[in-house]
C-alpha cells in the first residue's frame, strides 16, 4: 500500500504542472476529435506492445517517454525490453476519459483488465491507468503512463 502511495505522490507531482497550466478554451467539435485520435493512440500503444511489436510502440512514443509502475520507474528502452519479457494475452481498456489541459497536452485516464505474465509472474487484474500525451512537431506522442492495480 505504501508503494501505491508513493507511487500515486510521485503522478500528482509530475502531472501537477500540466494539469493546472492555463489554457484557452478548446472547440467542442475539435476535443471530439482529438480525444478519438488519442483513445485510438492508447489503443494502438497497448495493441502494439501486446504483439511485441517494438518499432511500432517506439513510433508512438516520445523519445523521453517514462513511466511508473509500483515495482519500478521505466524509460522508453526499459519499457521496450520488459515487451520482449511479457505475455500479454488479453486486455480491454473501459472508462478512457480524456482532458486537454492545453491546446497540445492530453491526459488520459481508464481502467485496464489484462491476462498477462511478467517473467513467469501472473500479473492478471485490473489497473487504474493514466496516460498523458504531448503534441511535438504536430504529432501526437506518449510521454508518461503508469498504473495501479485495483485492491
Amino acid at each position: 500500500m505504501q508503494k501505491q502511495f508513493i507511487l500515486f505522490c510521485i503522478m500528482v507531482v509530475a502531472l501537477g504542472p500540466v494539469c493546472f497550466a492555463q489554457a484557452s478554451p478548446a472547440k467542442t467539435a475539435k476535443s471530439a476529435s482529438n480525444e478519438k485520435a488519442l483513445t485510438d493512440l492508447e489503443k494502438s500503444a497497448w495493441e502494439s506492445y501486446k504483439n511485441k511489436q517494438a518499432d511500432a510502440f517506439k513510433k508512438l512514443m516520445s523519445p523521453d517517454y517514462r513511466s511508473a509502475y509500483a515495482d519500478a520507474l521505466k524509460t522508453l528502452d526499459m519499457e521496450v525490453a520488459d515487451m520482449a519479457k511479457t505475455d500479454l494475452r488479453d486486455y480491454s481498456l473501459a472508462d478512457m476519459k480524456v482532458v486537454f489541459p492545453s491546446a497540445d497536452v492530453a491526459v488520459m485516464t481508464y481502467k485496464a483488465t489484462i491476462q498477462q505474465t511478467s517473467e513467469g509472474k501472473d500479473m492478471s487484474g485490473t489497473y487504474n491507468s493514466a496516460s498523458v500525451w504531448v503534441k511535438k512537431g504536430g504529432k501526437w506522442l506518449g510521454v508518461l503512463h503508469t498504473e495501479a492495480k485495483v485492491q
